[in-house]
């Protein structure tokens, strides 16, 4: 039998290899970025066209390569940041593998041109499927610019596979802001199809985080401050209020690094217990500056994974960190006395002497015989004490009571005949009890709302025909350009269902007009919420969107728990949830209503 194990050519096994570095155009901008960080380069501009499809470029002002590195820099696993196997456990670069560079030209078509600062003239490359085409010098900046086009143009597969231009730009801006918050001395800019869509000048941490995600984070942080043996832990996390469900601002980051820790973040969670509600999150920005061989980078070739030899102690100095910041800067909420209606208590004068108190005994008094003067005496003695003007008032007898109760039985029964079959009882403020044929039927009210809502949203996105209600002063929000693109893509959906926007080009949008039916709810909030439902859900297909918008706006605009209804507005709302398609349960599958059945009734008994 013939052999017929084979070494697989360079091309195939730099494409092997571009699977798990490259998965997307956001992988190809931060093999890129990170490498143009470890040149020493102080701005980074990034131009992406049609989401990084059709080309990502990258230049940077870094120290640039010569000839040879250059054409060596593609081959795979060559690289100037590690020598020896033990270089693995003290780095201090963002790059060490050699396989980001091998793997992008495996898969588009690069060319790179690049000068150092002591030479006249640049080297000019251009390489297609891992294949040199041409090389040149050329006249250029000191620093790097890498130019990709046509990324997975050789893997079609691949390429059919990539989600749509919202979405990719939208992974491309979160991975661009992973490295500017990891490097706020470095300045960026990031363009879209020529547009500006971040212009982050160097500066501090804190102008950093305000310079992606607005002045109103920058209002809810509060700075952390912890160093020790172990590790020095600075940033910031968010203050109580600035807690959400969804959509919340978390980074971590080790010497410089984006990390992800599912187990650091319990650990900030922890420091909020009853500060915040069970379901919620807040933000938080935390820089760890550790002993590079004490940390393991080398375990996914995305390099956001990282062991940690000291996880246990690291999580206790996270958590009394957190805990010592809420207690400086009066985050936690303090106790707050009413004093409205405080006792009159009287106040000790040394000047009255004291006297021994003595006992009062009244040899008439018969507890079985109880005189009116007495009682009154007594009342007024009572009130005069307390302050009151009202008489105590006598204590039904039981025979009394019992009586009562027969007298609302009788009462409840005639009601039932008065409303011949038809009768409603609201229970708690909650629930909507009617007769039916086989018992008594219980029906959620703020369920049955939101399921009603729902079906109306819907044939209000199909049909364009939302009701739009004015808002006397229209609030202004402010978007980040993640939100910005998802509002971008469901901004026709949003004015179908009633809303009405102005100054949609920039960042910061006015909110007009509301939909008729969500009227006393926050303008503001509303609008969040829904971004941050569509954002959560894959919104590449329109009915996708259009269910996620009608739930979010149904689930905040139903009517709240407690409210109180009458017979007519309780009829009126069990005759619109039973004309719906399926009333037994809300769009996400929760029921609606529940029948206590005939015989559990009379088992009561």
């Amino acid at each position: 039998m013939s052999d017929i194990i084979h070494l697989l050519p360079d091309t195939v096994a730099n494409q092997i290899a571009a699977g798990e570095v490259i998965q997307r155009p956001s992988s190809v901008i931060k093999e890129l970025v990170e490498n143009s960080i470890d040149a020493g380069a102080a701005l980074i501009q990034v131009y992406v066209v049609e989401a990084g499809k059709t080309s990502i470029q990258v230049i940077d002002n870094g120290t640039g390569m010569s000839e040879t590195d250059a054409r060596l820099a593609f081959e795979r696993h060559a690289t100037s940041k590690i020598r020896e196997a033990s270089d693995l456990f003290n780095l201090c670069t963002m790059g060490f593998r050699g396989e980001a560079l091998a793997s992008i030209v495996a898969v588009a078509q690069v060319e790179l041109r690049t000068r150092q600062k002591d030479k006249e003239l640049g080297i000019s490359l251009q390489i297609e499927g891992g294949k040199f085409k041409e090389e040149q010098p050329v006249s250029c900046p000191i620093g790097a610019n890498f130019m990709v086009r046509n990324l997975f143009f050789n893997i079609p597969a691949r390429r059919k596979f990539l989600k749509s231009n919202q979405t990719e730009l939208s992974n491309i801006v979160q991975e661009f802001e992973r490295i500017a918050l990891a490097h706020p001395a470095v300045s960026f800019k990031l363009y879209s199809n020529g547009t500006l869509m971040h212009d982050l000048v160097s500066g501090n941490f804190r102008q950093r985080i305000s310079g992606v995600f607005g002045r109103k984070m920058d209002q809810q942080l509060i700075p952390i401050w912890a160093d020790t043996e172990i590790a020095k832990i600075t940033g910031f996390v968010g203050c109580p209020e600035s807690s959400r469900k969804k959509g919340v601002r978390q980074y971590f980051f080790v010497n410089g690094r984006f990390m992800r820790h599912p187990y650091f973040s319990k650990a900030v969670q922890s420091a909020f217990d009853r500060l915040i509600p069970e379901n919620e999150q807040v933000p938080y920005f935390l820089n760890f500056e550790v002993d590079p061989q004490r940390i393991d980078v080398n375990i996914h070739p995305t390099k956001t994974e990282v062991k940690f030899q000291d996880e246990q102690e690291l999580w206790q100095i996270i958590l009394a960190g957190v805990r010592d910041a809420l207690s400086k800067f009066n985050a936690v909420p303090t106790i707050d006395f009413d004093t409205d209606n405080r006792p009159q208590l009287p106040v000790f004068d040394e000047t009255i002497p004291v006297q021994q108190p003595r006992v009062h005994i009244d040899h008439t008094f018969n507890p079985f015989k109880e005189s009116a003067s007495r009682k009154t005496s007594w009342e007024e003695e009572y009130n005069r004490a307390f302050g009151l003007n009202h008489s105590v008032q006598k204590q039904p007898s039981l025979w009394e009571q019992e009586n009562e109760k027969r007298q609302t039985i009788t009462n409840d029964i005639s009601s039932v005949t008065e409303f011949s079959g038809t009768d409603y009882l609201q229970f708690r403020g909650r629930y909507i009890v009617v007769s039916v044929k086989s018992g008594l039927m219980f029906v959620d009210q703020n369920r049955a709302h939101s399921r009603i809502l729902y079906d109306k949203f819907r044939q209000q996105l199909k049909g364009r025909t939302g009701t739009p209600q004015g808002i006397l002063f229209p609030p202004s929000l402010h978007l980040t350009p993640v939100e910005k693109i998802h509002f971008d893509e469901i901004v026709e959906d949003l004015k179908a269902l009633g809303f009405e926007f102005s100054d949609i080009d920039a960042d910061n949008i006015t909110i007009k007009c509301i939909p008729a039916d969500s009227a006393g709810v926050d303008p503001e909030c509303l609008v969040r919420e829904l971004l941050e439902a569509s954002s959560a859900s894959p919104c590449s297909v329109r009915e996708d969107i259009t269910n996620c918008l009608a739930l979010g706006l149904a689930r905040k605009s139903a009517m709240p728990i407690g409210e109180l209804l009458d017979t007519k507005q309780m009829a009126n709302l069990l005759s619109l949830l039973f004309s719906c398609s399926m009333p037994n349960y809300t769009p996400d599958g929760l029921p609606t209503l529940s029948i206590l059945q005939n015989e559990q009734v009379d088992a009561l008994f």
